[in-house]
């Protein structure tokens, strides 16, 4: 048995929202945060206490000014990374329902990118696993 502590687990939930064209909206990472530049399918982190549901509702209108119904939230799949001292756990949920305009607020820009078409772009590391899952749809 292992006398090393287990890893911290950093739940973090993300959309893949899909429009009419199965087009998949991505966002970049604005300059000056950790992995800038790099585009990721919307979304954070899961709050102590907090559903990983309600966490993606919440950071759905924070970060692109729409609404989005717990309910029409679908999990897809997940991925999991390691993350220095932590352990990354990716929650991937495929919405096609919300109310408003995609507006990047936090993020550099956006865009609407065909799944086949994603892995050409420089994302992090644990969205490469969630691309490769959802080209296969």
């Amino acid at each position: 048995m292992s006398s090393r502590p287990s890893p911290t687990i950093l739940f973090v939930v993300a959309a893949a929202l899909t429009n009419e064209r199965d087009e998949i909206l991505l966002q970049q990472r604005p300059m000056g945060a950790q992995m800038e530049g790099l585009w990721e399918f919307p979304g954070g982190k899961v709050d102590l206490g907090e559903s990983p549901e309600a966490a993606l509702v919440r950071e759905l209108e924070e970060e692109l000014g729409i609404i989005v119904a717990a309910e029409d939230l679908v999990p897809e799949t997940f991925a999991s990374e390691p993350l220095g001292d932590r352990n990354l756990v990716l929650l991937l949920y495929r919405c096609a329902k919300w109310m408003g305009t995609p507006t990047a607020i936090y993020a550099s820009d956006i865009r609407w990118v065909l799944p086949q078409d994603m892995a050409d772009l420089p994302m992090p590391p644990a969205d490469y696993p969630l691309v490769r899952k959802l080209q296969g749809i």
